[in-house]
């Protein structure tokens, strides 16, 4: 419940950044460029964390991992887990997304917990969907994915240095274990 209450308020500050700074207009920041087009089947499945801009909600968190599966009503159910570090415990946080660009499918909106929302934008993605990168376009959450546990050093650092063209702070990053 504390987990859940954490995500919660962390969606809620996002929200209201993106509501009162239109994502980027405080900091300056072009807009952040998507992926052209996202196919949401393909994307559904299991995804490793291979590095984040650490917030709150994930403090503690190791060995996370996303599972996206798409509803009969079109929206994603969302099923994040970790590992506590401090106790070994499973962590889970179950939420839903939703695309708000149909037909491209790069930006999507995702709720853990009524009536908060955050936005998840794809802004880069694999050929055969082997990694990802999700954003928010304030560049306040970043997250690394992939479908593998690793990630090959070479791939990770060319990620790195299209992030920072796209004005992500990257030395924030919290690369998993």
């Amino acid at each position: 419940m504390k987990f859940l209450l954490m995500v919660s308020a962390a969606m809620l500050v996002t929200t209201l950044f993106i509501h009162v700074n239109n994502g980027q207009a405080a900091s300056g920041l072009p807009p952040l460029t998507t992926v052209p087009q996202v196919d949401l089947a393909r994307y559904s499945g299991v995804w490793h964390e291979i590095a984040r801009i650490d917030h709150s909600f994930q403090k503690g968190c190791i060995k996370s991992i996303a599972t996206y599966t798409i509803l009969p009503d079109g929206e994603i159910e969302v099923i994040n887990r970790c590992i506590n570090q401090k106790d070994g415990r499973i962590r889970e946080a179950k939420g839903r997304a939703w695309s708000v660009d149909p037909g491209r499918n790069a930006r999507l909106k995702v709720s853990f917990f009524w009536p908060f929302r955050g936005d998840y934008w794809i802004v880069e993605l694999g050929g055969e969907y082997e990694y990802a990168v999700v954003g928010s376009p304030n560049r306040k959450y970043l997250w690394i994915l992939a479908r593998q546990p690793t990630m090959v050093d070479s791939v990770y650092k060319g990620i790195l240095d299209r992030l920072t063209g796209q004005g992500f702070a990257v030395e924030q990053l919290v690369r998993s274990n």
